[in-house]
């Protein structure tokens, strides 16, 4: 059976990333890795095992086309009205707050905030299959 341990995302500056994931989602390094060219850094926090790993390519003065492959990140959130206020107030400039039904009922209430690079995060309630 396997296991996700990680997703990886490209962005340009380090600090700037370091900064949005601490504020945004209490993430902080976990460990960073320096390698010619390029350094990794692996965020987590004490709610999961599964990591953000952040690639930062040296030079890299470019904003990275996200093309129409990528979708989004997704965190679950114990209250989420109060998260979206958090992040109005750190300045996170977060979406409004959505629900999505299905015939069977409520599936999911949630916002999207994209961080400095342009990837969106898709913020749900806790609850259902989003634990």
């Amino acid at each position: 059976m396997a296991k996700l341990i990680h997703s990886m995302i490209r962005v340009r500056e380090e600090a700037r990333s370091l900064s949005f994931y601490e504020k945004a989602f209490g993430l902080t390094v976990a460990e960073r890795l320096a390698f010619d060219g390029f350094t990794l850094i692996y965020l987590s926090n004490a709610e999961t095992g599964f990591e953000l790993e952040l690639t930062v390519n040296a030079g890299r003065d470019s904003a990275y086309d996200l093309g129409d492959g990528y979708g989004h990140l997704a965190v679950s959130v114990k209250d989420l009205e109060a998260e979206h206020r958090r992040f109005t107030q750190e300045g996170l400039k977060p979406g409004g707050v959505k629900e999505l039904s299905h015939p069977s009922g409520l599936l999911a209430r949630f916002f999207f905030v994209e961080d400095p690079d342009g990837y969106r995060i898709e913020v749900l309630q806790r609850g259902g299959r989003f634990l």
